[in-house]
Order: structure tokens, then C-alpha cells, then sequence
């Protein structure tokens, strides 16, 4: 990963995290802050993972890459808020 697609992940991945957490059903009980932070991560892992298939550098939008940061950031934003909610109850 160059150093400008990390921080274009970094700045993604703000997005993302808000994408990830429309795209989990019901109603999710953690704070937009770390929204944002699992989107971050899964910006930077959706990166990592398209960069290892192949598909991080293709012309025009990275429709693959962007499907697997939202898959990631759902993923992240339902497993934390699963565990956030019991944690905090």
C-alpha cells in the first residue's frame, strides 16, 4: 500500500463507517466516534484485501474495493455494537 492510498483509506474510511452503519439493520447503541474509527479500519483492511486480489488499481472508481470497506465496516459495526451494548447495559 503507497503511502497516499493509506491516507486516502484514512479519509474513506470516515465515510465508510457511517456506510457500514446504515448497512446494518436495527438500530446500533456505540457512539458516532467509533463509527468512525471502525471505518477507518475497515477502510485500511478493504485496501489491504483488494491490494492482495488484485483490484486495488483499476481506471475509474474501485467499485471492488469500495464493496469490501463497506463489507468490513458493516461487519465491524454490528460485531462492536453487539458487544458495546451488553458491555455497557
Amino acid at each position: 500500500m503507497e503511502v497516499t492510498g493509506f491516507f486516502t483509506a484514512l479519509v474513506i474510511g470516515l465515510i465508510i463507517g457511517a456506510l457500514g452503519r446504515l448497512v446494518v439493520p436495527g438500530r446500533q447503541s456505540i457512539p458516532i466516534w467509533l463509527t468512525l474509527l471502525i471505518g477507518v479500519v475497515a477502510a485500511v483492511l478493504g485496501t489491504l484485501v483488494a491490494g492482495a486480489l488484485g483490484v486495488d488499481d483499476t481506471r475509474g472508481i474501485d467499485w471492488i474495493e469500495l464493496a469490501l470497506q463497506v463489507a468490513f465496516a458493516a461487519v465491524g459495526v454490528a460485531v462492536v455494537a453487539g458487544t458495546y451494548g451488553r458491555r455497557r447495559r
